[in-house]
């Protein structure tokens, strides 16, 4: 009999009865492939949730005992053409580099802006040309470690941003470097504020919004850095409608990199598990962006972002936010990541553009 099984239901033996693809163009794992520990860590670290499976478990070809395997996780995932894995793993090398540079920040160091660019670059440069893992970011965060995966994100992100703008990937990269500077001034601000689980009070908010003067002011002697990008660090909370900080600026004295990492500070902040806070579906917070702070950014910047990470077509898989899986049958042209679903598990049809409290969640590949 052929189900449904989540992760943490299987066991070696099992048969997977469909190919399985971890956010990938290829599949990760093969139809028909019976199951041993190793592949069930390789789906586990690829971040697959359930799986299609023969419920009776394969007498065959099962390895005499599990630790005798010469089959590895490793091996398997030498095979995979994409592998998120890979990247992630290098995130993550990349979120300690920048958690130890933190520290020293913390200590009263300045930056050191060349062992910075030295583990940001290149990672920058592997999601630019894998923009399709870019929807992954908000799942590689951590709540508890937000304030060091963060900035990695935004700079990745500022510098997709700016490719997909058709800049040169000069200006990208060195976007992509400021975005991951932009607050290395909150190593200045009260380790307390920094890790409270409650939302901050008007004191200890206006605290933390020096931390763009502080970060300009720790960088301002680096030659690694452009005068433009320095300018976009300092103001980069800063929003058209004057409602932003650290001087409440207004529309053209805002520059246009200023506003492509405003754009991407927000959208990871909003897509990211905060210690006070849920996180929202990339496709909601493109939505909420458009809308609800309508006037606050420049909308070039958000379609190019919507490009990026929230384009959806006909015939798509999605997951919604009630929990419900279905496939996209029709996207409305003005309201294109409200489209109308076919729920899997009726067949009925939902118009999301008219139940305005439920959203897409992710696409399933």
């Amino acid at each position: 009999m052929e189900v449904y099984k989540t992760i943490s239901e299987l066991r070696t033996g099992i048969v997977l009865k469909e190919d399985v693809y971890g956010k990938t163009k290829y599949p990760i794992m093969r139809k028909d492939t019976v199951l041993m520990l190793e592949h069930i860590e390789v789906l586990q670290a690829f971040g697959v949730k359930r799986v299609k499976v023969e419920e009776r478990v394969a007498q065959k070809d099962i390895p005499e005992s599990e630790k005798s395997s010469s089959t590895k996780a490793a091996d398997i995932l030498e095979n995979i053409p994409v592998s998120m894995y890979q990247l992630r793993k290098e995130y993550n090398e990349a979120v300690r580099n920048y958690k130890k540079e933190f520290s020293n920040w913390q200590a009263g160091q300045r930056p050191d802006v060349p062992k910075v660019r030295g583990f940001i670059i290149p990672l920058i440069e592997k999601f630019i040309k894998q923009k399709q893992m870019l929807t992954t970011l908000n799942d590689f965060s951590n709540p508890e470690e937000y304030i060091y995966h963060h900035p990695v994100a935004v700079g990745i992100l500022a510098a997709a941003i700016s490719d997909q703008m058709g800049y040169e990937k000069g200006d990208a990269l060195q976007l992509g470097l400021a975005g991951a500077l932009a607050d290395c001034g909150m190593a200045k601000i009260s380790p307390s504020i920094l890790g409270k689980t409650a939302f901050l009070t008007k004191e200890e908010y206006n605290e933390v919004k020096k931390h763009t003067l502080f970060s300009v002011k720790m960088i301002q002697d680096t030659p690694l850095l452009r005068q433009d990008m320095k300018l976009a660090i300092l103001k980069h909370h800063e929003r058209l409608d004057g409602s932003g900080y650290p001087r409440g600026e207004k529309m053209d004295t805002i520059s246009a990199f200023s506003q492509i990492l405003a754009v991407a500070d927000v959208f990871h902040a909003m897509t990211s598990e905060r210690l006070y806070r849920i996180k929202h579906s990339p496709y909601k917070v493109i939505e909420m962006i458009k809308e609800e702070e309508f006037g606050k950014f420049d909308i070039k910047v958000v379609e190019a972002l919507h490009r990026l990470v929230g384009n959806l077509s006909i015939g798509t898989r999605v997951k919604m936010t009630d929990g419900e899986v279905g496939e996209i049958m029709f996207i409305h042209r003005d309201t294109p990541l409200r489209p109308m679903i076919r729920k899997e598990a009726d067949g009925s049809l939902i118009d999301l553009a008219t139940h305005r409290s439920i959203a897409i969640s992710k696409v399933i590949e």
